[in-house]
């Protein structure tokens, strides 16, 4: 199994930015054509692109939609879209526009149900985000946490066709501080269904860690935030530790 890489757009009101720990007033703009910095981290060598849509996230809807269908229009990279994704219309209208999955977070903790009967209706388009503050799922943009451990959630969505788990530790996205290993390996070893970690990589020895997991199951990927924006995670130095 090829350990996958997925660089991140994060999107907030239509350019490209990074968080800390998920709060809106500690963006950092990067980029201001999204478009712009896909097409660069397809030329850098990547297969995949994550971008979540954090004022949808926020209000419960897509917020970004002229920004996404740009980088649709600018790259052919497959795309995993989230943030703001609520309802099967919103499913099916995101996938009829070119993304290849959609990621469900605060649906699958308020609607299990929506997220089960879309990934039984479109196999390996359905990916689950569980964003954890200290071991509890938080929802609504991170602005809430449930009473929900990440381990219990992911154990809902068994044996329904969900693609992967997005698994991001809050405390640590957008610090460049290290991922949680620990964490996203107790995760990958609860369920059979592949965990990609998010949070917190900070250079090719998040990568390499990931990779070395020994548990039931290894880890399947990892999301590449500001440490490759930061320029302290080389582009083809990430690509050579994931492979």
């Amino acid at each position: 199994m090829t350990f996958q890489l997925y660089p991140a757009i994060d999107l907030k009101d239509g350019q490209c930015v990074r968080l800390l720990r998920g709060e809106m007033d500690q963006a950092t703009q990067y980029n201001p054509d999204p478009a712009d910095q896909a097409a660069r981290f397809a030329a850098m060598g990547f297969s995949n692109l994550h971008v979540v849509d954090l004022n949808g996230a926020f209000a419960g809807t897509s917020a970004n939609t002229e920004a996404v269908k740009a980088i649709l229009a600018a790259t052919s990279s497959p795309v995993q879209l989230g943030g703001g994704i609520r309802t099967r219309a919103q499913i099916d209208a995101w996938l009829e526009a070119g993304v290849s999955r959609v990621i469900l977070g605060t649906a699958a903790l308020r609607d299990p149900q929506l997220v089960k009967d879309a990934a039984r209706a479109l196999p390996g388009q359905v990916v689950v985000g569980i964003d954890a503050k200290d071991g509890m799922v938080a929802v609504e943009g991170w602005a809430e946490t449930s009473d929900m451990s990440a381990i219990e959630l992911a154990k809902v969505f068994e044996g329904c066709g969900v693609a992967a788990l997005i698994v991001t530790d809050i405390s640590r996205d957008g610090m460049k501080t290290g991922v949680n290993v620990a964490f996203t390996g107790a995760m990958a070893d609860a369920v059979s269904i592949p965990v990609i970690a998010s949070g917190g990589v900070a250079g090719t020895e998040d990568i390499t860690a990931l990779r070395a997991h020994t548990g039931h199951r290894p880890i399947y990927g990892s999301i590449l935030g500001r440490a490759l924006y930061d320029g302290d995670l080389d582009p083809t130095e990430a690509i050579a530790a994931a492979h």
